[in-house]
């Protein structure tokens, strides 16, 4: 496996993560489930509703595109008293938009998105979208995996001084 991507340096980079920087973990995670979660109901709230019920692998993978998005989002976050800059470009930051976007239709009721039902129709959003979905939810997942081990894997781009 190449050095850019590798899982060991990216467990060595988020056990040295900072308080501020899991902070932005947490934060992000919630408004990840917020915005991902009430749109598409499977947060439940008065504010949106579903045609087809939230099918039972709906939640977790929520959870998931939650937490890694989270992760992937506190990896642009320098702490206080850190030298260089945070990479704002680079491996993985096209991969996290684009995973969130595919959860976000991967767990969407799918006779409720406008453009599947202007594409297919009622009928064949239920036929053909619908047992799609798990495919893009697992695809979405692989992407914000990717992007999160990528960023976490190159953060010696601005490294950190030593913990005191």
């Amino acid at each position: 496996m190449s050095s850019s991507r590798s899982p060991r340096r990216a467990g060595a980079v988020l056990a040295s993560w900072r308080p501020v920087q899991w902070a932005a973990a947490g934060a992000g995670a919630a408004l990840t489930a917020v915005v991902v979660g009430v749109p598409t109901a499977v947060v439940p709230s008065p504010f949106f509703s579903r045609s087809v019920p939230v099918q039972w692998w709906n939640p977790p993978v929520l959870a998931a595109t939650a937490v890694l998005a989270g992760i992937v989002l506190a990896t642009f976050v320098r702490p206080p008293g850190a030298s260089g800059r945070v990479r704002t470009d680079g491996p993985g930051s096209r991969l996290g938009p684009l995973g969130g976007v595919l959860s976000f239709l991967a767990v969407g009721c799918p006779v409720c998105n406008k453009v599947v039902l202007l594409l297919l129709g009622g009928s064949g959003a239920l036929t053909y979208w619908a047992p799609l979905q798990p495919v893009v939810a697992v695809a979405s997942l692989a992407l914000l995996a990717e992007a999160a081990l990528r960023r976490l894997s190159t953060a010696e781009a601005c490294p950190l001084p030593p913990r005191a």
